[in-house]
């Protein structure tokens, strides 16, 4: 049994208890950024703050982004969306296109899509070789690990959906023309060969937490209930951050 198959995909929220909660996991991140970026305070930087954001095609990611920024001033963060490495970027390491987006000290990105590809979408597709991939996994775990260490707070989330849910979705985008841009034809051939991803995600996972920066799995079954908790765990672990930071 899996990372994946622990997940509870029938976690939701009511809708007042998803107001309730939202608002405050909002103020206390917004309370948290600004003393990150020395607003609040003495003044001073602290470190810098990357979320990650992996998971199941339409597993919520843009929504779960729109509502952690929902609160902050937008100069105060950037969000970079990652797709497949344009012909210049495959010249260089696999790293190299991430490095000049890394947040400085007091400094916030989020990445919608990661390094992580390399593990994920270039294994299955055979867009890198075996030995890339596999060499990967070290790499992208001593990248991680030079980054919190030189003063980066990394969190990394997982959006699970179900099959089925994953389904709903896709149609519902279909038949939206303003939503439609959103579902590609590799989204679909991607759903085709959801073992062969799932199997690459378990190996991932196991292969790149690490203390410094651990796997957060949460269920997107329930758009509120991933909203929600994905906010709770960022400032859990912005927390234990500072923590480090300042000990």
């Amino acid at each position: 049994m899996g990372r994946l198959d622990e997940i509870d995909l029938s976690n939701r929220l009511s809708n007042s208890d998803y107001d309730k909660r939202l608002a405050a996991a909002q103020e206390r991140f917004l309370e948290l950024r600004l003393h990150l970026g020395g607003e609040l305070g003495e003044g001073k930087f602290g470190p810098g703050l990357l979320v990650v954001m992996e998971g199941s095609d339409a597993g919520g990611k843009g929504g779960a982004i729109k509502r952690m920024v929902e609160r902050l001033d937008p100069r105060h963060y950037s969000v970079y969306s990652y797709s497949k490495p344009t012909p210049r970027e495959k010249r260089h390491h696999f790293l190299w296109r991430f490095w000049t987006k890394i947040p400085g000290l007091g400094g916030m990105c989020v990445f919608d899509r990661s390094w992580y590809g390399r593990l994920l979408v270039e294994r299955v597709e055979r867009f890198a070789t075996v030995e890339q991939w596999t060499r990967a996994y070290d790499e992208i775990v001593e990248f991680e690990r030079s980054l919190v260490l030189e003063g980066v707070i990394l969190v990394k989330f997982w959006l699970q959906v179900s099959p089925d849910e994953q389904l709903s979705r896709f149609k519902s985008r279909e038949q939206d023309k303003l939503r439609r841009w959103k579902l590609t034809d590799e989204d679909w051939r991607n759903r085709d060969k959801w073992d062969l991803y799932a199997e690459a995600a378990e190996d991932m996972f196991e292969r790149t937490d690490h203390e410094l920066a651990p796997w957060d799995l949460i269920s997107g079954e329930h758009k509120k209930w991933a909203r929600v908790q994905i906010l709770e765990t960022l400032n859990q672990r912005i927390e234990e951050g500072l923590k480090r930071w300042e000990g």
